[in-house]
């Protein structure tokens, strides 16, 4: 399905027993012909996979009749050692509307169904709440004209409960039209549901039976299904989620309620048959006729030439008419693109998360290519972008600002982050060549900045440099309404976050989808007029204290998540073994021995070098995720050079009205064994592998945050110390931009005199040298005798 909006019969005798064949091959061989197309692809993918860290990815590439090259790439599931290949089967999302609209045309061409006829003559219980003076048909729901929500209240993207498609259906009665239908493009799963609940209501027969009885066997495509068997969940690849801030998970499994929407497994060889009949002009699936109705965009000025068909979305590519669909469901992307008057057809399937820029660009290359060789020109190169240098990032962030528009450029280390507008959108920035950045992740491609030494340019407009430093002047906090609001809401598999920029709030959802609110009432926003909730709103109820406890967005019901620590002073876990006996076992073990030359230690306490340093060993007090002391003594060491460096650092903070609070320095081996050995596995992304030993047992890992100096106290930051949640990572986009803010104070501060953030704690800084020390154990009692 495409919950994340990306712009997106039988076979003749001879061609069913070509099929038959195809699907046999895990991998079909490009003609020679095509050799240097494959070549350029090949390496295109290698670097897109790598760059992007996509676990699997499959392509298959048609001309006219001929599958031409069909193979994957990576692992469909690395721990068992299956490769991905042509058949590796995916969810394909979205692109499973075509065939639920297909099977519709099919009833059209028989005089079972009529595309403009009030949709209550087939589904006499679906009533949503319309109260324009027209009626919602078949047409506007196939081209995403009828004003319908995006999402049914149950068995929507977000609901992994189950819900049959009756339910789902049922659900939308609660809604009401949010345009009137036809005057607005509302892209709505919703609405293919709806469609898909007219075939089951007509035919009598549930939906993934009927489609694949109607559509998927016909075509050849026997494994294809909206209801998979036992041995197709076999052959589907693992997938991967990913954060915003850098984590990553395995996709969730859950089938949705709204299956004609997006439910079907496929493979990009299954495809291929799918394909191969469009570019027949329907052959055994749909009438010519009929094909060029769905091929022909809906409710736009004659002779348009892009829009929604039914079903398919309308464009072009090099002058060149491409009809095509785009699927996002759960650590799967996919794009299935056909250039009719070419007689060209690409699938490409990945197995990441919102990767589906990364899909259109691999087939819209695809296709330039092939037309290339079929003129006898050499296939065009594609843009090929490239880390950037420590120099060239430095030079580059900082903010500008051009009249109302302002845009940051947000450094870590040598990765920069382009921000526009004060929003926290991912856009990560890489070279394409001299002083010019493109935009290139995995959710986007294309828009180009221009550094020059007091400005960037972004398209035609040049924005002025304001300030070369990360963080400028602190934000006040938000109100104390808004205060009440901010937060996660929904579940593991997809949170939604409200947090607060500049004074307004925000919704981040699906986890990329960062969009502005705008108040409409006391506990009502409206989503922006752009975007995936185009019109929706979000209702707010609050307890007692004025804090949310649930969201309703977009006609979804999110339940403000629990968030260990997020109401404490101290994060505290249950630790997996009585801490007593880790102490006994660690300090009887030995740390791992190390090889090669190292510098010798000389480690250093921090606050005899300045004393305005303030200290919070936590570890010395039952106040820390442990419950109980696990050092004897409150101090806190670090080897020469990186105390110097802090001390440089917690200086130059003076100047901003904050000084560093230090909650640990170096820790003695057997301390990091006794973290590893409390903490349960899923949590020890949070402490460090005694088999490796810690930068901390060396005496380079600072655990710090801010306080501030007219009042003493700590600062509040998006999460608490040694917090083992989300709110701990660096890059974590929740909270209010004060908090963030004063993460970013912290961070610039620290990396101006070497030392980088830990990827999971905003609060661990490692400094540059820690590689020259050698593992230590020796206790805080012997550190203080020594010295």
């Amino acid at each position: 399905m495409a919950p994340k909006e990306v712009i997106g019969r039988s076979l003749g005798i001879g061609l069913l027993f070509l099929g038959r064949a195809l699907a046999a091959q895990p991998t079909i061989d490009a003609e020679p012909r095509y050799g240097a197309v494959v070549r350029l692809l090949e390496a295109m993918i290698a670097r897109e996979r790598r760059d992007k860290d996509i676990p699997a990815l499959s392509i298959a590439l048609v001309d006219s009749q001929r599958v031409i090259w069909a193979r994957g790439f990576g692992w469909a599931d690395s721990t068992k050692g299956a490769p991905a290949t042509a058949e590796t089967i995916y969810r394909v999302g979205s692109v499973s509307k075509l065939f639920t609209d297909l099977a519709v045309m099919q009833l059209v061409e028989r005089g079972e169904l009529a595309l403009d006829t009030d949709i209550r003559r087939y589904l006499p219980d679906f009533r949503p709440r319309n109260p324009f003076a027209k009626p919602i048909t078949l047409r506007q729901l196939m081209s995403h004209r009828a004003g319908l929500v995006r999402e049914p209240p149950r068995g929507n993207y977000f609901d992994a409960s189950g819900t049959p498609l009756g339910a789902t259906i049922l659900s939308l009665n609660r809604t009401a039209l949010v345009f009137p239908p036809e005057s607005t493009t509302k892209y709505s799963n919703a609405g293919i549901a709806v469609v898909g609940a007219v075939l089951e209501r007509l035919r009598r027969e549930p939906f993934a039976r009927y489609v694949k009885r109607a559509v998927l066997e016909p075509l050849g495509m026997r494994t294809s299904a909206f209801e998979p068997s036992v041995a197709v969940r076999q052959r589907v690849s693992s997938a991967q989620m990913w954060t915003l801030h850098g984590r990553t998970f395995d996709a969730p499994t859950f089938e949705l309620g709204m299956a004609p929407a997006g439910s079907m497994y496929s493979s990009v060889l299954e495809l291929t048959h799918f394909v191969r009949a469009l570019l027949r002009g329907g052959e055994g699936v749909v009438q010519r006729a009929t094909l060029d109705t769905m091929w022909t965009p809906q409710y736009t000025a004659p002779g348009a030439k892009s829009g929604f068909g039914l079903g398919f979305a309308i464009g072009e590519s090099d002058g060149e008419r491409v009809v095509r669909h785009g699927g996002a469901i759960y650590g799967f992307a996919t794009e299935l693109v056909v250039m009719p008057s070419a007689q060209l057809g690409v699938i490409v399937a990945a197995a990441k998360d919102g990767a589906n820029i990364v899909a259109s660009r691999i087939a819209l290359t695809a296709l330039a290519a092939i037309r290339a060789q079929r003129a006898g020109r050499p296939p065009p190169e594609p843009q090929v972008t490239h880390p950037i240098s420590l120099a060239l990032a430095k030079r580059a962030a900082g903010h500008y600002r051009a009249g109302a528009r302002s845009i940051t450029i947000a450094r870590y280390d040598s990765a920069l982050n382009l921000h526009s507008d004060g929003g926290s959108a991912y856009s990560r920035l890489r070279l394409l060549a001299g002083d010019t950045l493109v935009v290139d992740d995995a959710l986007d491609f294309g828009q180009r900045v221009i550094v020059r030494d007091d400005a960037v340019v972004l398209g035609e407009s040049a924005y002025p440099r304001v300030s070369t430093a990360a963080v400028g002047a602190i934000p006040n906090e938000p109100s104390q309404s808004h205060r009440g609001l901010i937060g996660e809401y929904g579940w593991d598999y997809n949170t939604l976050y409200i947090y607060e920029q500049a004074g307004q709030l925000r919704a981040l959802i699906e986890w990329f989808f960062d969009y502005p609110l705008t108040q409409v009432s006391q506990d009502v926003y409206a989503f922006p007029r752009h975007g995936l909730y185009i019109g929706e709103r979000l209702i707010f109820t609050r307890d007692g204290s004025g804090r949310a406890t649930r969201v309703t967005a977009a006609e979804v019901v999110f339940p403000r998540r629990r968030i260990p620590g997020e109401d404490a002073a101290v994060f505290r876990i249950k630790p997996l073994k009585p801490i007593a006996a880790l102490r006994r076992e660690a300090l009887a073990a030995t740390p791992p021995n190390e090889s090669g030359n190292f510098r010798p230690s000389d480690l250093v306490e921090l606050v005899s070098l300045d004393p305005s340093l303030k200290l919070d060993i936590r570890y010395a007090t039952r106040d820390n995720f442990l419950s109980v002391p696990v050092y004897s003594q409150a101090r806190a060491f670090l080897q020469r050079p990186a105390a110097e460096a802090l001390v440089r650092a917690h200086r130059a903070l003076a100047a901003k009205g904050y000084g560093l609070l230090v909650h640990d320095g170096y820790r003695p081996w057997y301390v990091t064994k006794i973290f590893w050995e409390a903490t349960p596995v899923a949590s020890r992304i949070f402490v460090a592998d005694p088999s490796q030993g810690s930068r901390h047992n060396r005496g380079c890992a600072v655990d710090l945050t801010l306080y501030e100096l007219a009042t003493g106290k700590p600062v509040i930051m998006p999460g608490g110390y040694d917090e083992m949640s989300d709110r701990s990572y660096p890059m974590y986009p929740g909270g209010t931009s004060r908090q963030r803010a004063l993460r970013e104070l912290l961070r610039e501060a620290m990396e101006n005199e070497g030392f980088r953030v830990y990827d999971a704690e905003w609060w661990h800084f490692d400094y540059k040298d820690w590689r020259q020390y050698r593992i230590g154990n020796e206790t805080f009692e012997r550190l203080g005798a020594r010295g």
